[in-house]
């Protein structure tokens, strides 16, 4: 193994990663607390909007992180960016709920079709946010 690789690379590539986990675990924790229906519990029980919506979710969250560790100049750098685009995908959510005011009973009611709306809108907005990340 290279003195580049031991010193600089996988240091980096370590910290990126298990930032990169911390900041989707935070996503999640955030978005299933604004949520007013339990995701985890639906999904348990075979709800596909949720599994759709929370999944889609999670999709775009991670593909605009993707980006922000792509184009970032360091970690602090990736963690301001990532935060950004942490906010950017919970107000995909809110305008979600704008577009459709009945989600909120949809996705319980396992109304499928609100959850692929959700999830598509989620994903949407994250490879936006993603290209909107390269600078």
């Amino acid at each position: 193994m290279s003195e580049h690789l031991l010193t600089y690379a996988l240091p980096a590539f370590i910290s990126h990663f298990i930032s990169s986990i911390i900041l989707l675990l935070l996503f999640v924790t955030i978005y299933i607390r604004i949520t007013p229906y339990k995701e985890i519990t639906l999904i348990r029980s075979g709800n596909m909007a949720a599994a759709a919506s929370l999944s889609g979710s999670m999709l775009g969250y991670s593909i605009a992180l993707a980006s922000a560790i792509a184009n970032s100049v360091n970690l602090q750098d990736m963690l301001i960016w990532g935060c950004i685009a942490l906010l950017v995908q919970l107000l995909a959510y809110f305008a979600a709920r704008v577009m459709l005011p009945g989600l909120v009973l949809d996705i319980p009611e396992n109304k499928v079709a609100s959850g692929i709306f959700l999830g598509a809108i989620s994903l949407s907005m994250g490879l936006l946010n993603a290209a909107s990340l390269t600078y």
